[in-house]
């Protein structure tokens, strides 16, 4: 039975937004998003295998999560280079709300009978690393953190990344989906959707974040290890969060608030402003021809073919041409 969000004095944010919420009673907050519209923008444009499609999709819902927390005007950028049938994801978030993506693979991988064609997230991405990038502007450092991919899914990616960056403790379920509808006297269809959420526990007192220590190693006989208890708030947040269904994620018809509702409302939860999120890519023919000027003479002359330059942007896949002589 769907929950009346009326009677709440809640409006749905609807697909294509991200959804910020705390729940006091467990010293937690976090976000939780529907993608649908731009997922399939962004996923048709490419005409990508089904596998790739699914992975890129959940790489797009992580950094819809943790793009839209940026306080400031600048990019959240999630990359990973790697040894799998997909060895390479980018994903391109610019506050406040443009998103875009593209994803590189083996594509004799994904035909019949290939190693990517039944493959995991963990299978299809194989070794390598994930990094993570915030962008503050020209004026301001950037800042980095790697994880290693060593056959684990985008959500450990995420916990990973948390618990030795920010020290904070974090879960986060991704999940991507496809609906397939067909009407009479027309071809079938399909139709992405995807979804995800991400808690953190973040309480006022300082003692009850700290993490348990790393492990020891090889300690002298009969020394005490020492480790912190996991805090039972914590413990409960993240075992609620670890419920959630990857139908009751890509289901369009299960809004991410009475998602939320099910899931904390024995603790109370606080909704806050829905953050829109759009299919907008940043190339633009001014940035391209800026460009051109890194290159060499005689790098700008191997470009040309037929008296011309043509340039593809890989998240968009706008077509920019220019004549020889203005390169």
């Amino acid at each position: 039975m769907a929950l009346d969000l009326a009677s709440y004095g809640v409006t749905p944010a609807g697909t294509d937004a991200v959804r910020p919420f705390s729940v006091e009673g467990l010293d937690v907050r976090g976000r939780a998003v529907a993608l649908g519209p731009i997922l399939n923008q962004i996923l048709d444009r490419h005409a990508y295998p089904a596998p790739v499609a699914r992975l890129l999709g959940e790489a797009i819902a992580l950094t819809a999560l943790l793009g839209t927390s940026l306080k400031f005007e600048g990019r959240f950028t999630l990359q990973t280079q790697t040894d799998g049938p997909v060895n390479m994801l980018v994903v391109d978030f610019s506050s406040p709300d443009a998103i875009r993506a593209y994803a590189r693979f083996e594509p004799q991988a994904f035909a019949p009978g290939g190693a990517g064609e039944h493959g995991d997230a963990a299978a299809l991405l194989g070794r390598g690393h994930l990094a993570m990038t915030i962008d503050q502007g020209k004026h301001m450092q950037r800042y980095q953190g790697l994880v290693e991919l060593d056959g684990i899914s985008l959500e450990e990616v995420a916990r990973r990344y948390f618990a030795r960056s920010e020290q904070i403790p974090t879960e986060v379920r991704l999940a991507v989906g496809r609906l397939f509808t067909r009407r009479e006297g027309e071809a079938p269809s399909q139709q992405w959707t995807a979804g995800g959420i991400l808690v953190q526990f973040l309480p006022e007192a300082p003692e009850r974040m700290r993490q348990a220590d790393l492990h020891p190693g090889d300690m002298p006989e009969g020394a005490e290890e020492h480790s912190i208890d996991e805090d039972d708030a914590w413990t409960e947040a993240r075992s609620l969060t670890g419920t959630v269904r990857d139908d009751e994620l890509t289901d369009p018809d299960i809004p991410v608030e009475e998602l939320l509702f099910r899931l904390f409302h024995e603790r109370g939860v606080r909704l806050y402003d829905a953050q829109p999120i759009a299919d907008r890519c940043r190339c633009s023919r001014e940035k391209i021809e800026g460009i051109f000027q890194s290159f060499s003479e005689e790098e700008k002359a191997e470009m040309v073919v037929d008296g011309k330059v043509v340039v593809t942007c890989e998240f968009c896949s706008a077509v920019y041409e220019f004549k020889a002589e203005a390169v």
